[in-house]
């Protein structure tokens, strides 16, 4: 890998994880997931609206770059949301 490659990728997170303001294809995702809520969107909804195939990478870059994304199956259903913590009021 050349160091341009290497610039494009955070040397604390595994090595194949892009870091998400390098990465349209994660913006992308994370635009998708933010927009259904706690709905959120099945696989093949994911790769409908971010325009991804493996959508099961882009939840673990997600995760490498610190967001909690959750899934769950439905029968032959994966479901992807991303967990939204709640702010404490002062």
């Amino acid at each position: 890998m050349n160091t341009d490659q290497r610039s494009l990728f955070d040397p604390k997170k595994r090595d194949h994880s892009a870091r998400l303001e390098h990465s349209p294809r994660l913006q992308r995702v994370l635009v998708a997931l933010e927009a259904a809520g706690n709905i959120g969107l099945s696989t093949r909804e994911l790769i409908h609206h971010a325009h991804v195939c493996a959508v099961n990478s882009c939840i673990d870059e997600l995760r490498d770059n610190g967001y909690d994304i959750r899934c769950e199956r439905v029968g032959d259903v994966w479901n992807y949301w991303l967990e939204r913590k709640q702010e404490v009021s002062t």
